[in-house]
């Protein structure tokens, strides 16, 4: 057994024998009388009281010590006294990502997990209060999706948590916890008649957005942050190397989603539209830090720009111009008074126009790998999950094949 038991009640003392006798200490029958103590991993010795009548208990609990010790799964009790927040705001200190992500999972954890567990001392996490939390989330109407990314931001925490000795096990990783349901949604693209509705309806300025979006399948931040020396004329090819976002609420210059580069076919028609884009509004100088708030400045030719001769910002955009222009094209109710807002649109973003080019190529023959290069997603299975049901299916492929065959031969008769 690790460690040994103290008796605080008695002591062992010789008599005028010699001979050692029990005799009681100044503490008997006050407070806890036993106390468990061992030498943890770190050289530091470590204990726990127990009540009278509990020796039993108090061995118990050392033996326990003494076999999660044995199998690399010992805690150190002062460490599992460590809050989930306490515990959350130090990963997030070395979390390394990028500004923007590591400011979104600050405000997941501060809005969705610190109020519920926040206090909870990661030594006493159990599966079941993980699964309360999930319910509770799913209680108050926090989408599937958005939930998920929140239990992934959870279980980040707790597994880092495990590897720090702060945890012996993910209560996130056994069987009976289950993340937040999604329900199954499928993407319906625009249709070309309301791709270039919307387009019609957009201020002039701004009309070569979709041309971006629906013709070469970028990003609305890969969009606002396009430059000049992007777009290769002479190849018909447009390299995709960065994008105009915020940090910390400040708009920077970085690299595109996940730091994939790419470089997709430039349709003539989506070239002819930037060329006269570009005649009536000359590109301009913009500064901007590179990649978070307090960054090193970097001046790109942007493409596009407001009205003012700055860059476009996201927010004034959408609620400015592209919502007006939805309303227009019949795509979402106008407000029935100039006090109210416009209605929500998720699925009608400008998100939407990469679905359209998504959607575009599939029903042309393009293999998923290309689709997935030019999306830019992390890999081809990813952009199979979002559009598999958009691929033509092998029974049309087979009616054409047939079809085309008989087709030559009733002109061989």
């Amino acid at each position: 057994m690790a460690g040994h038991i103290q008796d605080r009640w008695y002591k062992t003392e010789p008599n005028a024998n010699g001979k050692p006798v029990r005799i009681k200490t100044d503490r008997h029958g006050t407070g806890l009388r036993y106390r468990a103590r061992y030498v943890g991993p770190d050289g530091t010795e470590k204990s726990k009281s127990f009540p009278d009548g509990q020796k039993r208990l108090a061995e118990t609990w050392l033996s326990q010590v003494e076999a999660d010790m044995t199998r690399g799964q010992y805690v150190d009790p002062r460490a599992g006294r460590l809050t989930f927040r306490q515990y959350a705001e130090k990963w997030l200190k070395s979390l390394g990502s990028e500004p923007s992500t590591v400011d979104s999972v600050r405000s997941q954890l501060t809005l969705h997990a610190f109020p519920y567990i926040g206090s909870r001392p990661l030594g006493s996490f159990q599966p079941e209060h993980i699964r309360e939390w999930v319910a509770t989330m799913e209680d108050r109407g926090v989408p599937g999706a958005y939930g998920r990314a929140i239990y992934a931001n959870i279980r980040a925490v707790l597994s880092a948590a495990v590897d720090d000795g702060y945890l012996s096990r993910n209560p996130c990783s056994v069987r009976s916890v289950k993340q937040p349901t999604v329900e199954p949604k499928k993407v319906i693209p625009w249709s070309t008649e309301r791709v270039f509705a919307v387009q019609d309806a957009l201020p002039e300025r701004y009309q070569a957005m979709v041309d971006l979006g629906a013709g070469c399948g970028m990003r609305q931040s890969e969009i606002l942050g396009i430059t000049v020396d992007a777009i290769d004329f002479e190849e018909d090819t447009l390299h995709v190397v960065q994008q105009l976002k915020l940090s910390s609420s400040k708009p920077v210059f970085a690299l595109p989603k996940g730091g994939k580069l790419r470089s997709v076919p430039l349709p003539g028609p989506v070239a002819d539209a930037l060329r006269a884009h570009m005649k009536r509004w000359p590109p301009v100088e913009i500064t901007l830090p590179w990649r978070r708030a307090n960054g090193p400045k970097v001046t790109k030719r942007l493409i596009l720009s407001a009205p003012r001769g700055g860059h476009v910002w996201r927010t004034s955009l959408n609620d400015g111009a592209w919502k007006p222009a939805l309303v227009a094209a019949g795509v979402i109710p106008k407000p029935e008074t100039e006090e109210d807002s416009y209605a929500a649109a998720r699925e009608h973003g400008m998100h939407a126009l990469r679905h359209f080019y998504a959607s575009a190529l599939l029903d042309g023959g393009e293999n998923i790998k290309a689709v997935s290069e030019y999306l830019g997603h992390s890999d081809p299975a990813m952009t199979l999950r979002v559009y598999a049901h958009l691929m033509p299916s092998s029974q049309e492929r087979t009616r054409k094949a047939i079809a085309v065959a008989y087709d030559r031969a009733s002109r061989r008769a």
